[in-house]
């Protein structure tokens, strides 16, 4: 649930600061303009917010809010811009088309019996195709402090 509020966040914030760049100019502007207008500060924006800010801070706004962590697998660090790109693309070309993808698999199932589009709190599996993963901060900072104070017992040879 908080993963689904932090994308509507970061959309919302997204939109709205976008709307109010673009407000000046769009009374005199025509219909391609003023489109122009909205979509040029939208993908600006959300390139910031997705990947300048995920990469210096470890997410974007609405994660940050929300206290969520923008993490690579398997070392549990925050991703380096190559991978950031690479996910804000991903995420252009695939969420426009989610809807279309539901309306065809509506009522389909695989072979366990499961719905093949599964919505933001059915989802299992929190990985996206590129290694990252969203995780709490609350449950990075007591996983990163488990492996240090493991790492620690191991140097004194506890384990």
């Amino acid at each position: 649930m908080r993963r689904c509020l932090a994308v509507g966040l970061d959309c919302y914030l997204c939109v709205l600061t976008a709307g109010l760049l673009a407000r000046p100019y769009v009374d005199t502007a025509s219909l391609p303009e003023a489109a122009a207008l909205l979509a040029v500060p939208v993908l600006v924006l959300s390139f910031v917010n997705q990947v300048v800010l995920t990469a210096f801070l470890g997410a974007g706004a609405g994660k940050l809010i929300m206290g969520i962590r923008v993490v690579s697998l398997p070392d549990v660090r925050r991703p380096g811009p190559g991978p950031l790109v690479r996910r804000w693309l991903y995420g252009l070309a695939w969420l426009p088309l989610r809807p279309w993808y539901g309306l065809r698999t509506s009522g389909q199932r695989d072979e366990a019996g499961c719905p093949l589009v599964r919505t933001c709190e059915e989802g299992v599996s929190y990985a996206d195709p590129l290694g990252l993963r969203q995780v709490r901060r609350g449950d990075l900072v007591a996983y990163r402090r488990a492996l240090t104070e493991g790492r620690a017992a191991a140097a004194r040879g506890l384990y």
